[in-house]
C-alpha cells in the first residue's frame, strides 16, 4: 500500500472522530469506501499454515452409545451433580471420549477445576493434540497423558510431569504434588526442595498440607527446618506436622511440657496447671504467644500442647495405679519401679477419660485429646472420645467441637454405624457434616436412618430448603434401591415436600441408568 493511501486513510479516521461539524469533509463515507476496497486489494495472502500432524491412534475403547448420548447430555446442562461422578467411572473404566466431544469436555474442564483431571485423562492423549492448538485449553498440556507411566515413554512423561511443577497453575501443583506424595514420598519431598526457596509463603504453607500425604520421619528433617519459616502460617503448619509423627523430636518436646502441666491429685484424678508464660522455646515449636481463639492464654497454650502430645505418653503415665508411685512418675520424680509399673500396666484410653481432670480445664484437655486424635489417626483414642456422648450437648464438648473430625479415623463401616445411631437419636440438624464422612454408598442402617429422619421432618412442617445439604449429600450417597421407599414418602408428603422427594428418587434413578450405561 502507498504512503498516500496511508495517508488517506489517517485523514479519515481523524475526519470521523473529529465530525464532519468540526473539519469539512465533502463525500467522506464514498472515499471510506473507495479507501477500505484499496486496503484489501492490497493485502498479500499469507502462506498457508502447515498442515498439523494427525492425531495420536487412541487404544483404549470407545463408550458405549448410550453412554456418548449421557456425556453430550450432561455437558450441554453442564450438571454439577452427575458429570464429576460420570466422568470419574468413565475413566476407572478405561474408556476413551469420543472424538466429537473433546472440544465440549475440554470447555467443561476449562470452566471447573475440579472437573480437569479426570476431563484430561478421559481425552488421552488425542485431547492433548487438541488442546495444543487452542490457547484456551492450555491447561490440558501442564496435566500429564493418562497411561504415559505405563507406557515405554517414560522419560516423556518425566517432562509432562516436570512442565506441571514449573509452569502449571497453582492448584495443579498442589495436585500433582499430592499425587506424587501418594506414590512415592521422597520423590514428593524432593520436588518439594528443589523450588521451596522460591515460592510465595500463602504457596509454601499449601504445600506443606500436600505432604500429609505419606508422611513420615523421613520428612522430619525438613519439617524442623520449616520451624524457622519467616511466614508464621508455614511454621504453625510445620509444627502440626510433626506432631502427627509421635516419634519426632517436637512430639518428645511436648510431652516433656505436658509432663509438667499435669500431676496426680490425691485422688488419682489428673490436676493440671497450664503454662504461665510461652517462652522462646514453645513458640518456634508452632504455639502462638497470645491466644488467637476466645480462649485465654494459658487455656490456648495447654491445648495446644495436649494436642500435639503423642497419646500413648497419657496411657504410659496414668496406667500405674492411682498411688504416690503414680504420681511420682508423672511429676517426673526419680523412682524406677513406678515407671516401670506405669509402662507395664498402659492405660486405655476409656480408663484415662475416665480418671477426674481439674474442672476449670477439662473442656482443654478433652479438646486436645481429641486434636491429636485426628492429627495422630488413633482409632482407640476416637472411638473412646465419641463413646463419651451422653446427649447432642455434650458430644460436641467430648469430641472437641466436632465429631465428624473424629469419625474420619474410624473405619467407613463405623462411620456410618455411629452416624445412623446419632440420625436417629437427634434427626438431621447436626448432621450434615458427619453424613458428608461417610462414603457411597450408604449401608441399610445409615439409609434407613436418613430416610426415617426425612420423614419426620416433612410430617414436622419443616422446610425441605432448611435441609438442603443432606438431600445433596443423600442424592450422592443413597443406594439406588432406596428410590421406590422415596417415592413412597413423596406420596404422602406436602407438596413442597414431594417435589423434593421426588426429585431425589429421580436423581437416584438417573444414577442407577447413568452407571450401567458404563457397564
Amino acid at each position: 500500500m502507498t504512503r498516500t493511501a496511508e495517508t488517506t486513510w489517517t485523514d479519515l479516521v481523524e475526519d470521523a472522530l473529529l465530525g464532519t461539524n468540526r473539519r469539512a469533509s465533502p463525500g467522506l463515507l464514498d472515499r471510506a469506501v473507495a479507501a477500505t476496497l484499496a486496503r484489501r486489494a492490497g493485502l498479500r495472502p499469507a502462506p498457508a499454515p502447515e498442515i498439523p500432524a494427525p492425531a495420536p491412534h487412541e487404544g483404549r475403547p470407545p463408550l458405549p452409545a448410550p453412554a456418548v448420548r449421557r456425556l453430550a447430555t450432561l455437558l450441554a446442562e453442564n450438571s454439577s451433580e452427575l458429570l464429576p461422578q460420570w466422568l470419574t467411572t468413565a475413566r476407572r473404566r478405561g474408556f476413551a471420549a469420543p472424538p466429537e466431544l473433546l472440544p465440549a469436555l475440554l470447555d467443561a474442564a476449562r470452566q471447573r477445576s475440579d472437573l480437569r483431571a479426570d476431563a484430561v485423562a478421559l481425552a488421552g492423549a488425542r485431547g492433548h493434540w487438541l488442546a495444543a492448538m487452542n490457547p484456551e485449553w492450555r491447561y490440558a498440556l501442564r496435566i500429564p497423558v493418562v497411561g504415559k507411566v505405563d507406557e515405554a515413554d517414560t522419560e516423556g512423561a518425566a517432562d509432562d510431569a516436570n512442565g506441571v511443577w514449573q509452569e502449571g497453575l497453582f492448584a495443579e501443583r498442589v495436585t500433582h504434588l499430592s499425587r506424587l506424595r501418594r506414590r512415592d514420598p521422597a520423590a514428593g519431598l524432593a520436588l518439594l526442595r528443589s523450588t521451596w526457596a522460591t515460592e510465595r509463603a500463602e504457596d509454601r504453607l499449601l504445600f506443606l498440607d500436600a505432604l500429609q500425604e505419606g508422611l513420615g520421619l523421613n520428612d522430619e528433617p525438613f519439617l524442623e527446618a520449616a520451624l524457622a519459616d519467616r511466614a508464621k502460617n508455614v511454621r504453625s503448619t510445620a509444627a502440626e506436622l510433626l506432631s502427627a509423627l509421635p516419634g519426632s523430636a517436637l512430639a518428645a518436646r511436648m510431652a516433656e511440657r505436658a509432663r509438667r502441666a499435669v500431676t496426680f491429685d490425691e485422688d488419682g484424678g489428673l490436676l493440671v496447671t497450664p503454662p504461665q508464660a510461652c517462652d522462646a522455646d514453645m513458640q518456634r515449636d508452632g504455639i502462638a504467644a497470645t491466644s488467637p481463639t476466645g480462649r485465654g492464654d494459658r487455656a490456648f497454650w495447654l491445648g495446644e500442647i495436649v494436642a500435639a502430645t503423642p497419646l500413648a505418653f497419657w496411657s504410659e503415665l496414668t496406667g500405674a495405679p492411682s498411688s504416690t508411685e503414680a504420681r511420682a512418675s508423672l511429676s517426673g520424680a526419680p523412682n524406677p519401679q513406678s515407671t516401670a509399673a506405669a509402662t507395664i500396666a498402659a492405660a486405655t484410653p476409656e480408663s484415662v477419660l475416665a480418671r477426674a481432670v481439674s474442672p476449670a480445664w477439662a473442656d482443654e484437655m478433652r479438646e486436645g485429646w481429641a486434636r491429636a486424635a485426628v492429627r495422630q489417626h488413633d482409632a482407640a483414642w476416637a472411638r473412646a472420645l465419641l463413646a463419651e456422648r451422653r446427649g447432642e450437648a455434650h458430644a460436641r464438648t467430648a469430641t472437641g467441637g466436632a465429631p465428624s473430625r473424629l469419625l474420619s479415623v474410624l473405619p467407613a463401616v463405623e462411620r456410618a454405624s455411629w452416624t445412623a445411631r446419632f440420625v436417629a437419636d437427634h434427626g438431621l440438624a447436626e448432621a450434615f457434616q458427619l453424613l458428608v464422612t461417610c462414603p457411597a454408598p450408604w449401608p441399610d442402617d445409615l439409609s434407613g436412618a436418613v430416610l426415617d429422619a426425612l420423614a419426620n421432618a416433612a410430617g414436622a412442617g419443616a422446610y425441605p430448603w432448611s435441609h438442603s445439604g443432606v438431600l445433596g449429600v443423600a442424592e450422592r450417597c443413597l443406594p439406588f434401591a432406596a428410590a421406590p421407599g422415596i417415592d413412597a414418602l413423596a406420596a404422602g408428603a406436602t407438596s413442597a415436600w414431594a417435589e423434593v422427594l421426588s426429585r431425589l428418587a429421580d436423581t437416584l434413578r438417573t444414577r442407577a441408568a447413568m452407571l450401567d450405561e458404563l457397564a
